[in-house]
């Protein structure tokens, strides 16, 4: 075979191995860059985020193949170490018995190492690894999986504590998504607990239906993501333990989480009574309050979000309010939600029994579709733009509306 034949015949036998997620695949490695952009690795081959074509891994991490020649990942995570930004966000790539350490999908100087250089009492050969912050471990970690071996590794004392946890498969790939831990096993995944390996809840389940697009699968409703010029917001909030969550049409999304990308689910999935997307959302006292028509539907804050007791309420019964309500917002260390029908404010305490408008304000601005207010002030969101206010009174004593902003990628996600 001459050398022209030869390199087609390869280059055929390459294209003809291009693997298809969607056909239900076993990955080797799944890691999320600093910009919140999930890998997912097979082979040579690699996805990058949610939806998209198999690329060659050495086209974005060229050095992999470049050094090792060996054309696969065995495992794979990205630091959390806040204590230490010199390696927080970084990437980790693991071959045999060498580690590789990315940023900016640059190698960095000195590596690969030995993983016993970098990582001591780490086994060599692993079959996955997935960081675990303090909160969610006992202390900043790095969970390694070699079978059904779990070896903690504390970031911060360089030890290593091994459990074994025999009722978990064999991970091929781990995943920390949303504050969630993910063993990866064929094209079927299972969630569990990273401190006591537990599973609840009815695993395994379809990796395609929750971490790809594929057709006739899907969890977030059919949701593409739009452009930014195409937002239209129906409400947006902040819990009292810091998730923000953005709601339109019938889908959510939660905004904090952006270092895992940001994802789309039906609302249905979290608040199970509210049907056909809300009209305002806000929250107070560990509660979220959602607004769809004349009712009111109050939640325990956390997950799951259970409805109290008693409710849905009408509006007037709950914030002694009637009418269509465009937007409500409540700030920080307040006992006041904003509420805004048409062109006015009306201020309602949160206290108060009954409920009752204690303040009612014509705005300078109108076609309001969200509101929300955080620590840098007040957003008045109309279509894909918004409004900024250093405060409610601002506010309500504006007599002219100011300049509007348009919503960027970086704060939902949105494309330019």
């Amino acid at each position: 075979m001459d050398l022209i034949t030869k390199t087609l015949f390869l280059y055929g036998e390459a294209h003809a191995a291009v693997p298809d997620r969607c056909a239900g695949i076993e990955f080797d490695a799944i890691t999320p860059d600093e910009n919140g952009i999930t890998f997912f690795f097979k082979g040579a081959h690699m996805w990058k985020g949610y939806h998209g074509p198999a690329l060659l891994s050495n086209q974005s991490f060229k050095e992999l193949d470049d050094i090792h020649h060996i054309g696969h990942v065995d495992a794979a995570f990205r630091m959390h170490n806040p204590a230490n930004q010199d390696v927080h966000d970084h990437i980790y790539f693991f071959l045999d018995d060498k580690v590789f350490r990315y940023f900016n999908h640059s190698l960095e100087d000195g590596y690969p190492k030995e993983i016993q250089e970098e990582f001591p009492g780490v086994p060599t050969h692993l079959d996955a690894a997935v960081e675990c912050p303090h909160g969610e471990c006992t202390e900043d970690s790095v969970l390694f999986i070699k079978g059904h071996d779990v070896h903690v590794y504390d970031i911060a004392t360089k030890t290593v504590k091994t459990k074994t946890w025999a009722h978990l498969p064999v991970c091929t790939s781990a995943l920390r998504w949303m504050e969630g831990h993910y063993c990866f096993h064929g094209h079927n995944f299972t969630r569990f607990n990273p401190v006591s390996g537990e599973v609840s809840g009815n695993y395994p389940k379809d990796a395609r239906d929750y971490f790809m697009r594929c057709a006739d699968h899907g969890h977030g409703g059919g949701s593409k993501v739009r452009k930014c010029s195409e937002v239209k917001l129906d409400a947006i909030t902040t819990d009292d333990a810091g998730k923000t969550y953005l709601f339109a049409g019938p889908i959510y999304m939660r905004l904090d989480t952006h270092r895992d990308g940001f994802h789309a689910f039906l609302i249905t999935r979290t608040w199970k009574e509210v049907t056909g997307g809300v009209d305002a959302v806000f929250s107070y006292s560990d509660k979220t309050y959602l607004i769809k028509d004349d009712q009111v539907y109050i939640y325990k804050a956390g997950v799951p979000y259970i409805l109290v007791e008693g409710y849905p309420k009408t509006l007037k019964e709950e914030l002694g309010i009637e009418g269509h309500v465009d937007a409500a917002f409540h700030c920080p260390g307040e006992h006041t939600v904003h509420v805004i029908q048409g062109q006015h404010m009306r201020d309602v305490d949160l206290t108060a029994t009954p409920r009752v408008v204690t303040r009612d304000v014509p705005l300078p601005v109108s076609d309001i579709d969200a509101g929300y207010c955080g620590s840098d002030g007040v957003k008045i969101f109309k279509g894909s733009q918004f409004y900024h206010y250093e405060s409610p009174m601002i506010l309500a004593m504006g007599k002219i509306a100011p300049e509007l902003h348009n919503i960027t990628p970086e704060m939902m996600g949105c494309q330019e």
